[in-house]
């Protein structure tokens, strides 16, 4: 069973969120929260397998909710999926950094929420590649918004380097494994190593390290 808590200031929105998932035979909403500080008090008590996170809420706001429910160890299991209302959501990347796992706007189609909730519990994270196209763009434009490079990126192979930089355009593993002509499972393994020495939480993580390592570049994503 996926527990998941609701985080939002719109009573529709929370309403919403858990008629859709709790329609679902393997998603139980455990908890509902209307500000970050409430948001942080019932993650703590229950320990979902997701948070769905609005950014914007009265007092402590989303992104620093997700920051601390990320730094918890007590909290290592629990991922935070971000509820935005635009496609260009000026502090969705500041979430990522954060340590969120994905976003999804609030417009999407209801099957679109059970499967966002499924793929940020299984471990992986929900990056649009339109979304992060647009992200990679308006982090390009402002590089003095970069933070300095891991030490451990210097222990990359050059094959690693280049999975890591496809995988911050928003490639799908099978996408990565045309791409680079290699099998999915070699796409995987390569993955897992990358996390390992990058000690990155999930992909989104890995996407965030990417673009701050400068290893994505204009003209790169299109």
């Amino acid at each position: 069973m996926i527990r998941v808590v609701v985080a939002d200031d719109q009573a529709l929105v929370r309403v919403g969120c858990r008629t859709l998932l709790e329609a679902e035979a393997d998603i139980e909403v455990v908890g509902e929260a209307d500000t970050g500080s409430a948001a942080l008090t019932v993650v703590r008590a229950e320990s979902p397998e997701v948070v769905l996170m609005d950014i914007r809420m009265p007092g402590l706001d989303g992104l620093e909710a997700t920051r601390l429910i990320t730094a918890d160890p007590g909290l290592a299991g629990v991922r935070v999926l971000i509820l935005t209302t635009f496609e260009i959501d000026e502090y969705v990347f500041e979430a990522l950094r954060a340590g969120a796992s994905g976003f999804l706007l609030k417009d999407a189609d209801p099957e679109d929420l059970v499967r966002a909730v499924r793929v940020v519990a299984g471990g992986e994270a929900l990056l649009s590649p339109a979304v992060t196209r647009r992200m990679i763009a308006q982090f390009v434009a402002q590089p003095e918004r970069r933070a300095a490079s891991p030490a451990s990126l210097g222990e990359l192979t050059d094959r690693e380097r280049e999975v890591l930089g496809l995988i911050a355009t928003g490639l799908s593993n099978d996408q990565l494994a045309e791409t680079l002509v290699i099998s999915p499972a070699t796409v995987r393994t390569h993955i897992n190593r990358l996390m390992a020495k990058l000690a990155a939480r999930d992909r989104a993580q890995l996407v965030v390290i990417a673009y701050e390592a400068g290893l994505v570049a204009p003209g790169r994503h299109g």
